[in-house]
């Protein structure tokens, strides 16, 4: 069988890719200025309808606060679903309270390369053991 490289990542790719080095603006520019977002974290309901919103009121001022040192990205995974795609990612973060996993699993559409349209599921903080 022969093996296929891919030359360029997936949008969720460097979504999960561009939240781990928590830089806003490059963030920012993945999104389409109209956006639909939802997600679900343990204890709330998540709402954006503009990058402004998911990634300065959301992401970096509620999700991950400055504490928060994201090491890295362990695992991602991609699929298709139908009409959008799915990105699958771990993060390896530490904070004052310790070393903890959180897991996204995030369904998503682009328009013209931007998302614009996007759902997350997340686990929460978990803490970290030696098998995560």
């Amino acid at each position: 069988m022969m093996s296929v490289e891919r030359l360029t990542e997936t949008a969720g790719e460097e979504f999960a890719s561009i939240l781990a080095t928590k830089n806003p603006d490059r963030l920012r520019a993945m999104f389409a200025d109209s956006l639909d977002f939802r997600a679900l974290t343990p204890n709330n309901f998540w709402e954006a309808e503009t990058p402004h919103q998911l990634v300065d009121e959301i992401i970096y001022g509620q999700w991950f606060e400055p504490t928060d040192h994201i090491q890295g990205v362990t695992t991602v995974t991609t699929s298709r679903v139908a009409d959008c795609e799915h990105v699958a990612y771990r993060l390896r973060i530490n904070n004052p309270g310790g070393n903890f996993i959180v897991e996204q699993q995030a369904y998503y559409t682009t328009n013209d390369g931007k998302i614009d349209w996007m759902r997350i599921l997340c686990t929460g903080f978990r803490p970290a053991t030696s098998v995560s």
